[in-house]
């Protein structure tokens, strides 16, 4: 057994050295195989060490030799560069001496010419001197003579351009002005009705008047109280007369006294009563006349407080014409004329019918319904440009816009056509004729005519015999006068005019 181990422990003795030559055999063969491989690729790194060398030399080569031609060609460059500085160096020298010798010649010719300005101003001052001792005058009052005579020839010719340039626009204005207001006058067909507002109600006897006085007066208080208006019952047969400066107020009373006498039942507590309907159908009239009046003259979106004003003017009459019947009629003409000059007809319209708002409230508030309606509408309808068209329209202020030329047009159309107003022929001319003769019962008065109905007066007097000022002070006497000679409703325009008219004509 012993021998058995010793044999196996042999064997593997012998198999681990013959394992461990083994491995030192492959060991060396793959290191050897390493080595060639490592030589292979050293020799194949040289190689292309040596081609890469060679091919960056070639490409150095080549940069060089591409440098120096480059350098080559901007040396050639800057040669031709310095021989082109060269020749122009040399042509500018060149003309530096020319311009030497030019400006010897000129300082020679500068010299000879101060010479000859010397003569010739030694001249002058001696014909001048032979002048003024022929003449008698000496220069500066020759000059003075020439220049004064020339200005009065400039100032002359040209105040005749004026003349001619004016009287070509006048004249050209004056037709296309015709024109519009004729087309306009054509186109308004509106109807011309003169009527009076109701200040009397009839009675069915003249036992009624009792009746309405009441006992010891208390129905004519409470009636008088309720309304605001005075009540005249007088000898008059059965009639009783309504006075009062509201128009309004003289309607409702006009309405609750019909109401009163048509029913019969009269005592204080029935007249509070049907006085208090009257005023509720009253400003239903009103309301309703206003919005017909807004449809009727196409101007829509009005405050409701000047569709109400409006509505008032129903009962509102001037010279007998109906007050909305004649804003209607001018709201109308005022649309057609803007239509013709170009305007916008829609805030013509606006303005027409507006323009006799302030007749509404005329007799509560101090001042010229002129200003009053201006003052509402600004306040209600917030256009300052019809505030001022309507403010401007009876002349009272400066006209300055388009739309209150178109406004007062329109009114002066509507108010003078005859028959549009309740004033007979006769004290018509009668009212004209006196406002003339007060005008021209002053000294240097030439010519006054009485326009617009008699609600203006414009007075052409003599420029050699009024001054300025003069004009001014006749104005304001005349207007005194005015008002001292003649009764008249409203007010009354002055305008004196002086003028000079020069006319010449050319051969």
């Amino acid at each position: 057994m012993d021998y058995i181990y010793i044999l196996v422990g042999l064997s593997l003795l012998l198999g681990g050295l013959v394992g461990y030559y083994l491995r030192q055999l492959v060991a060396n063969q793959q290191i050897l195989g390493t080595r060639k491989e490592a030589e292979r690729l050293l020799t194949e790194a040289t190689t292309r060490h040596r081609e890469l060398l060679r091919d960056a030399r070639e490409e150095a080569r080549k940069v060089r030799n591409a440098a120096e031609a480059e350098n080559k060609e901007h040396r050639l460059q800057l040669q031709r560069l310095e021989n082109r500085l060269d020749q122009k160096e040399a042509a500018i020298e060149r003309k530096q001496a020319a311009m030497g010798r030019r400006e010897k010649e000129l300082d020679d010719r500068t010299k000879e010419l101060q010479v000859s300005r010397d003569e010739i101003d030694d001249l002058r001052r001696q014909e001048i001197q032979r002048l003024e001792q022929i003449s008698g005058v000496t220069t500066d009052e020759a000059r003075r003579l020439l220049l004064s005579a020339l200005e009065d020839e400039v100032k002359e010719e040209a105040a005749r351009q004026v003349r001619i340039w004016e009287a070509q626009v006048k004249e050209d204005a004056d037709r296309s002005a015709q024109f519009i207001l004729a087309t306009a006058i054509q186109r308004c067909t509106a109807d011309v009705v003169s009527e009076t507002t109701v200040s009397t109600v009839p009675l069915p006897s003249d036992e009624m008047k009792g009746r309405l006085i009441g006992r010891e007066g208390r129905n004519i208080r409470a009636l008088e109280q309720a309304t605001g208006v005075d009540l005249i019952i007088d000898d008059t047969p059965e009639m009783v007369t309504i006075s009062s400066f509201a128009p309004v107020r003289r309607e409702i009373a006009r309405v609750a006294l019909s109401k009163l006498i048509l029913d019969g039942r009269i005592h204080p507590a029935r007249i509070e009563e049907v006085v208090e309907k009257a005023k509720t159908e009253v400003e239903a009239t009103i309301k309703i006349e206003g919005e017909n009046a807004c449809f009727e003259a196409s101007v829509p979106g009005l405050h409701p407080e000047l569709v109400k004003l409006i509505g008032q003017l129903k009962y509102r009459t001037s010279y007998g014409q109906n007050v909305l019947q004649h804003s209607l009629e001018v709201a109308h003409l005022a649309g057609m004329i803007a239509d013709e000059i170009g305007a916008e007809a829609s805030t013509a319209r606006r303005a027409g019918l507006l323009h006799d708002i302030g007749k509404a409230v005329d007799f509560e508030v101090e001042g010229s319904h002129a200003i009053i309606g201006g003052n509402l509408i600004r306040q209600w309808e917030k256009s300052e440009e019809i505030a001022q068209a309507v403010t401007e329209h009876h002349g009272e202020v400066l006209t300055t816009s388009t739309l209150g030329f178109i406004v007062a047009a329109s009114d002066a159309i509507s108010g003078s056509r005859p028959g549009a107003r309740r004033e007979s022929l006769e004290q018509y001319l009668k009212r004209v004729r006196e406002l003339e003769e007060i005008a021209t019962g002053f000294g240097g008065v030439e010519k006054a005519y009485a326009i617009q109905a008699g609600r203006e007066v414009r007075v052409l007097v003599k420029p050699e015999e009024t001054d300025d000022l003069g004009a001014v002070r006749l104005a304001r006497e005349i207007s005194k006068r005015i008002e001292e000679c003649l009764t008249y409703p409203g007010q009354i325009r002055v305008v004196v005019a002086r003028q000079t008219t020069a006319v010449d004509y050319a051969k």
